[in-house]
């Protein structure tokens, strides 16, 4: 029974999600694209994913919508075939990519909620050009979609609803801006958005200080939220180092 009531409550804060997001995209067209020259496939390969950790069930208390920089994740990648759709530039050029949206709870996080369900190729397919990589799209959605619904192509839904709505201020222009630091990337991305706060940017950098990833934070209803300081990163104060590509 309870498993029941979670199901049933998981796919309410879904529609509601859904009604929140589609709403916020139609007010706010994306100021720049992410995915020049990106074309989709009608369909992908499905790869088999393997569950790398234990699967931890508990009662959802918010989202976390992560986005990877990816001129930095292709810095060294670029001959990788396992990324030549991102890194190769036969695809496009890719500014924040999709790396997943995540369910996270009061002590932690769902993670490998046991299901059977497989993403078709036609599903993977449709992520290609937020998340260009099939093997991420159909491991976030064994991961951690599962934990949210029944239904990869909801999950799939919801995680582009969300990324689509999305303004995305320039961020090229931004890694020039001298002496540049954490609390600067919070406030442009904010400062893009209405509405949103800069403490529900988190941010992720590598050993070297250079940026790999926001970490956007929300809450049950998918209503920006502070982050928590697991999901915060760095203070605002910190250096950061954003890496074009050239």
């Amino acid at each position: 029974m309870g498993r029941l009531t979670n199901s049933i409550r998981r796919r309410g804060a879904l529609a509601l999600a859904l009604g929140f997001a589609t709403a916020s995209l139609a007010l706010a067209a994306p100021v720049s694209a992410q995915a020049y020259q990106c074309s989709l496939p009608r369909t992908a390969s499905v790869p088999t994913i393997a569950r790398d950790g234990p699967e931890r069930q508990m009662p959802v208390t918010g989202y976390t919508l992560a986005v990877s920089w990816s001129p930095e994740c292709c810095r060294t990648r670029d001959g990788d075939s396992g990324q030549a759709r991102q890194c190769s530039g036969r695809s496009g050029r890719f500014g924040f990519v999709l790396h997943g949206l995540w369910p996270n709870g009061a002590r932690g996080w769902p993670q490998w909620c046991g299901t059977e369900v497989r993403p078709t190729g036609p599903e993977i397919a449709t992520q290609l050009c937020r998340s260009p990589s099939a093997r991420l799209v159909a491991r976030q959605w064994a991961k951690h979609g599962a934990c949210m619904t029944r239904s990869p192509r909801t999950y799939y839904r919801v995680s582009a609803i969300l990324y689509d709505g999305l303004r995305w201020p320039d961020f090229d222009r931004l890694s020039r801006k001298p002496d540049l630091t954490a609390g600067d990337v919070r406030d442009w991305f904010a400062a893009a958005n209405r509405g949103w706060p800069s403490g529900a940017v988190g941010i992720k950098l590598n050993a070297r200080g250079w940026l790999e990833e926001l970490r956007l934070c929300y809450d049950r209803r998918f209503m920006p939220a502070r982050c928590d300081r697991g999901r915060f990163g760095p203070e605002d104060e910190a250096a950061v180092k954003i890496w074009r590509g050239l």
